[in-house]
Protein backbone atom coordinates (compact mmCIF):
# COMPACT_ATOMS: atom_id res chain seq x y z
CA UNK A 1 0.00 0.00 0.00
CA UNK A 2 1.53 3.37 -1.22
CA UNK A 3 0.69 6.58 0.74
CA UNK A 4 -0.36 9.86 -0.63
CA UNK A 5 2.05 12.93 0.08
CA UNK A 6 -0.29 14.49 2.52
CA UNK A 7 -0.12 11.17 4.32
CA UNK A 8 2.61 10.61 4.62
CA UNK A 9 4.62 11.50 8.31
CA UNK A 10 7.80 12.81 8.83
CA UNK A 11 10.06 10.64 11.37
CA UNK A 12 9.89 12.38 15.00
CA UNK A 13 13.55 13.55 14.70
CA UNK A 14 12.78 15.66 11.78
CA UNK A 15 12.98 19.34 12.53
CA UNK A 16 10.61 21.81 12.39
CA UNK A 17 10.17 23.68 8.78
CA UNK A 18 11.64 27.22 10.24
CA UNK A 19 14.75 25.05 11.63
CA UNK A 20 15.30 22.52 8.65
CA UNK A 21 18.10 25.80 7.09
CA UNK A 22 17.75 28.17 4.32
CA UNK A 23 17.42 28.17 0.56
CA UNK A 24 19.96 30.53 -1.44
CA UNK A 25 19.55 30.99 -5.06
CA UNK A 26 22.55 32.02 -6.86
CA UNK A 27 22.31 35.76 -8.72
CA UNK A 28 23.19 34.03 -11.89
CA UNK A 29 20.18 31.56 -11.50
CA UNK A 30 18.18 34.80 -10.65
CA UNK A 31 19.45 36.43 -13.80
CA UNK A 32 18.65 33.43 -15.67
CA UNK A 33 14.84 33.63 -15.02
CA UNK A 34 14.74 37.37 -15.41
CA UNK A 35 16.27 36.69 -19.31
CA UNK A 36 14.36 34.14 -20.01
CA UNK A 37 11.07 36.15 -18.67
CA UNK A 38 12.03 39.11 -20.94
CA UNK A 39 12.87 36.62 -24.45
CA UNK A 40 9.34 35.19 -23.71
CA UNK A 41 7.34 38.14 -24.03
CA UNK A 42 6.33 39.36 -27.67
CA UNK A 43 8.18 41.44 -29.56
CA UNK A 44 11.50 40.79 -27.71
CA UNK A 45 14.06 40.08 -30.30
CA UNK A 46 17.71 38.73 -30.35
CA UNK A 47 20.27 40.71 -31.73
CA UNK A 48 23.26 39.98 -33.58
CA UNK A 49 26.48 39.53 -32.17
CA UNK A 50 29.32 40.11 -34.73
CA UNK A 51 33.38 40.02 -33.37
CA UNK A 52 35.55 42.39 -35.52
CA UNK A 53 32.26 42.63 -38.02
CA UNK A 54 31.85 38.59 -38.42
CA UNK A 55 28.26 37.47 -37.79
CA UNK A 56 29.20 35.10 -34.57
CA UNK A 57 25.27 34.55 -33.67
CA UNK A 58 22.42 35.68 -31.93
CA UNK A 59 22.07 36.97 -28.67
CA UNK A 60 18.62 37.29 -26.34
CA UNK A 61 18.35 40.10 -23.21
CA UNK A 62 20.75 40.64 -21.37
CA UNK A 63 20.29 40.98 -17.06
CA UNK A 64 22.39 42.10 -14.11
CA UNK A 65 21.26 41.11 -10.92
CA UNK A 66 21.77 41.89 -7.33
CA UNK A 67 19.96 40.21 -4.81
CA UNK A 68 19.33 41.12 -1.09
CA UNK A 69 17.56 39.37 1.44
CA UNK A 70 13.79 39.02 -0.17
CA UNK A 71 14.33 41.04 -2.89
CA UNK A 72 16.44 41.51 -6.09
CA UNK A 73 17.20 44.59 -8.18
CA UNK A 74 17.11 43.75 -11.81
CA UNK A 75 19.05 45.95 -14.87
CA UNK A 76 17.99 44.42 -18.64
CA UNK A 77 19.47 45.58 -21.94
CA UNK A 78 17.00 44.15 -24.68
CA UNK A 79 16.30 44.42 -28.11
CA UNK A 80 12.22 45.38 -29.80
CA UNK A 81 10.91 44.78 -32.78
CA UNK A 82 9.97 48.05 -34.90
CA UNK A 83 7.39 49.11 -35.40
CA UNK A 84 5.70 48.44 -32.27
CA UNK A 85 4.90 49.88 -28.65
CA UNK A 86 7.54 50.34 -26.91
CA UNK A 87 5.61 51.20 -23.82
CA UNK A 88 3.44 48.39 -23.70
CA UNK A 89 6.17 45.86 -24.58
CA UNK A 90 8.34 47.28 -21.31
CA UNK A 91 5.23 47.02 -19.09
CA UNK A 92 4.81 43.47 -20.31
CA UNK A 93 8.40 42.59 -20.03
CA UNK A 94 8.76 44.35 -16.32
CA UNK A 95 5.55 42.09 -15.21
CA UNK A 96 6.90 38.83 -16.55
CA UNK A 97 10.07 39.24 -14.75
CA UNK A 98 8.45 40.20 -11.98
CA UNK A 99 5.89 37.21 -11.58
CA UNK A 100 8.65 34.85 -12.69
CA UNK A 101 11.01 35.76 -9.75
CA UNK A 102 8.01 35.58 -7.17
CA UNK A 103 6.70 32.07 -8.69
CA UNK A 104 10.01 30.55 -9.12
CA UNK A 105 12.54 31.53 -6.98
CA UNK A 106 10.93 33.89 -3.91
CA UNK A 107 12.03 37.28 -4.44
CA UNK A 108 10.11 40.36 -5.32
CA UNK A 109 11.50 42.88 -7.75
CA UNK A 110 12.71 45.79 -5.70
CA UNK A 111 13.50 48.27 -9.07
CA UNK A 112 13.99 46.77 -12.46
CA UNK A 113 15.72 49.37 -15.09
CA UNK A 114 15.05 48.25 -18.54
CA UNK A 115 17.48 49.85 -21.62
CA UNK A 116 16.07 49.14 -25.11
CA UNK A 117 19.33 48.82 -26.47
CA UNK A 118 18.21 48.44 -30.31
CA UNK A 119 15.15 48.50 -32.34
CA UNK A 120 14.75 46.19 -35.28
CA UNK A 121 12.42 45.50 -37.89
CA UNK A 122 10.57 42.28 -38.49
CA UNK A 123 13.81 39.76 -38.40
CA UNK A 124 14.50 37.30 -41.88
CA UNK A 125 13.02 34.02 -41.46
CA UNK A 126 16.20 32.54 -39.42
CA UNK A 127 15.91 34.45 -37.15
CA UNK A 128 13.90 33.96 -33.67
CA UNK A 129 10.83 35.93 -32.87
CA UNK A 130 10.29 36.64 -29.26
Amino acid sequence: MTLAPAEVALPGWAPDADERGVLDIAPTVLRKIAEYAADQVPGTLHRERRVAGVDVGEAGPRARVAAGADAVDVRLELTLLYPAPVRETVAAVRSRIADDLARLAGYRVRSLAVTVSGLRGAPAETARIR
